[in-house]
C-alpha cells in the first residue's frame, strides 16, 4: 500500500464518537454512504483529500491531527514492541496487527502504553519514563514536523540576507530583535556547562570548548524558543505530557527547529539527492556536525518532497542506546535494548572517521543497508583526569532504496548479508557462532554426545 495513502479510521471513528454520532448521522453530514464511512473507519479504505477538507469544514478539526494519531504510533511500532522476547511464541503477524488497530484502536493503544511504562514487561515503575513518553510523541509524527520545518525555512532565507555567515546572522539577529548578547566563556566560568542563557544578564552563555557547528546550533535553538514559540506550544499542548516529559519534548522540538534552520529542508533534500547522502559532503556544505546530520536524514519526509527513510541509533561503547529515530522507516532494528552482536554498530569505534557500511538480513527477510561511524561528545576534566564521551551513530534504509546512497556504491544489495537478529532472546537462528543467550519462550536442548556451533540450543519450531 502506498505510503502516501491516509489511514486513519481510529481517528475518525473517536471524532464521529466525541460529537455523539452514529456512522448513518455522520456519512449524512459528510455526503458518503454509511457503508463507505465504515470501510474507512476499518482502515479498509483511505481517507481521500476532498473528505479531509469536509471532515475539517464540518467539525472544526486541524486535520494534521489524523497523520499524527495512530494507536501506539501505528501498525509498525506495536510490531516493535512485539518484536521482545516476551512475545516471541505468539508469533504475531502483520496482518494480525493491522486487524487489531482496525477492530480494537483504544485496545491497541492501551497495550502500547502498557508496555511502554513496563519497558518491554519488566516490573512497572511507578510513573511513566518521560524519555519513553516523549518517545512514543515523536514517533507518532515519524520525526517530522512540518509547521517548524516551514519556519525554519523562513528564518533561514531570511538570515541569509544578512550575510553567508549563518553565525554572525544569529548572534545579530539575537542581539537586534531579542535583545541577547552572545558572549564565549572559559572553561572556568562554564566548568559543567555547553550552553546557559542568562535572562538578568540578557546573554547566551557559550561554553569555549563548543566546536564551531555546535555554537551555531545553540543560537537556533535560542531563536526557535522565541520566533517558533507559538508553532512549539501547539504542538506540545496536543502531546498531553506531564511536566518533565513537556520539557524533554520541548527541547526535542526546539533541537529540531535548530536542525532545519542550519539545514533547509528544500535545499538539504536537494544536496542529499545531488550528492547520494553523502555524510562529509553535507557536513561541509551546511557548516554542521556529522550526528546533526545523521538526526536532520531521519526528518526527511515532507509530502511532495521525501527524502530516503533513514533510521539512526546511537549508541555507547557499553551498549547503552541514547538516542533513536525510526523516522519513516518502520524498522524492528530499534526495539529492545540490545544489539545483535553480528551488526558491525560498535566496529566504528576501532575505525574513527571512517563510515563502516554493512548490509543485513532480518529473519523475515527484510534487508537493510546500514553505516556506522563513531563521533565524540563533550569532555570534562583534564590530564590523566580528561574524561571525553565518544558515540556510535548508526544510520540505515531499506536495502531496496540503498542504491542512490554514496556509501552503498560498489555493494552488490541483492548478494550476500549479514544474518542479523533483534538480539539474542528475540532471535531464533539456530547455528550463530556470537549467541550468548537461548531466544525466550524456546525449550534448550542439552546433548552430552554433540556440541554445536552455538553453546546454546534449543527447540525448533
Amino acid at each position: 500500500m502506498s505510503r502516501d495513502k491516509l489511514l486513519a479510521g481510529h481517528a475518525i471513528r473517536r471524532l464521529r464518537r466525541r460529537h455523539g454520532l452514529t456512522q448513518a448521522a455522520m456519512a449524512e453530514m459528510l455526503a458518503i454512504s454509511p457503508s463507505y464511512l465504515n470501510l474507512i473507519e476499518r482502515n479498509q479504505r483511505a481517507v481521500p483529500a476532498g473528505l479531509l477538507v469536509t471532515l475539517a469544514d464540518r467539525f472544526d478539526f486541524d486535520p494534521r491531527v489524523l497523520l499524527a494519531g495512530e494507536p501506539g504510533g501505528g501498525a509498525e511500532a506495536i510490531r516493535r514492541r512485539l518484536a521482545d522476547p516476551l512475545f516471541a511464541d505468539l508469533e504475531v503477524d502483520r496482518s494480525e496487527v493491522e486487524e487489531w488497530l482496525a477492530a480494537a484502536p483504544g485496545g491497541a493503544e492501551a497495550f502500547a502504553r502498557a508496555f511502554d511504562r513496563g519497558q518491554g514487561g519488566a516490573a512497572a515503575p511507578v510513573l511513566d519514563d518521560p524519555a519513553i513518553t516523549v518517545r512514543r510523541e515523536i514517533e507518532r509524527w515519524r520525526n517530522h514536523f512540518p509547521d517548524l520545518d516551514a519556519a525554519a525555512e523562513t528564518l533561514a532565507d531570511e538570515l541569509r540576507l544578512v550575510g553567508a555567515d549563518l553565525y554572525g546572522a544569529l548572534v545579530e539577529r539575537l542581539r537586534v530583535r531579542h535583545g541577547l548578547a552572545i558572549r564565549i566563556l572559559p572553561v572556568e566560568a562554564l566548568p559543567d556547562h555547553l550552553v546557559r542563557v542568562d535572562l538578568h544578564a540578557r546573554q547566551v552563555q557559550l561554553a569555549e570548548r563548543l566546536v564551531p557547528w555546535s555554537r551555531t546550533f545553540a543560537l537556533a535553538v535560542q531563536c526557535g524558543l522565541i520566533e517558533a514559540r507559538a508553532e512549539i506550544d501547539a504542538l506540545v499542548r496536543g502531546a498531553s505530557l506531564d511536566r518533565v516529559a513537556e520539557r524533554l519534548f520541548r527541547r526535542h522540538l526546539s533541537s529540531y527547529f535548530a536542525a532545519a534552520v542550519m539545514m533547509p529542508y528544500a535545499r538539504f533534500l536537494r544536496a542529499c539527492e545531488a550528492s547520494g547522502y553523502d555524510l562529509e559532503l553535507l557536513q561541509r556544505r551546511f557548516g554542521a556536525g556529522l550526528e546533526q546530520v545523521a538526526h536532520r536524514l531521519t526528518t526527511l519526509q515532507r509530502v511532495g518532497a521525501r527524502g530516503l527513510p533513514f533510521f539512526l541509533l546511537r549508541v555507547d561503547r557499553a551498549g547503552q542506546v541514547s538516542k533513536r529515530f525510526a523516522g519513516a522507516s518502520n524498522t524492528p532494528l530499534l526495539a529492545g535494548e540490545t544489539r545483535c552482536p553480528l551488526w558491525r554498530v560498535h566496529h566504528a569505534f576501532d575505525r574513527p572517521g571512517s563510515v563502516v557500511p554493512q548490509l543485513l538480513e532480518l529473519e523475515d527477510g527484510a534487508r537493510w543497508f546500514t553505516l556506522a561511524v563513531a563521533v565524540a561528545g563533550a569532555a570534562i576534566g583534564a590530564g590523566a583526569n580528561r574524561v571525553e564521551s565518544a558515540f556510535a551513530i548508526a544510520l540505515g534504509v531499506p536495502a531496496e532504496v540503498a542504491g542512490s546512497v554514496a556509501a552503498a556504491r560498489g555493494l552488490d544489495l541483492t548478494g550476500a548479508a549479514t544474518p542479523v537478529g533483534l538480539g539474542c532472546r528475540g532471535c531464533h537462528r539456530m547455528a550463530c557462532p556470537q549467541r550468548s543467550a537461548p531466544p525466550a519462550g524456546r525449550a534448550m536442548l542439552v546433548n552430552e554426545r554433540e556440541r554445536a556451533i552455538s553453546g546454546w540450543t534449543f527447540a525448533g519450531d
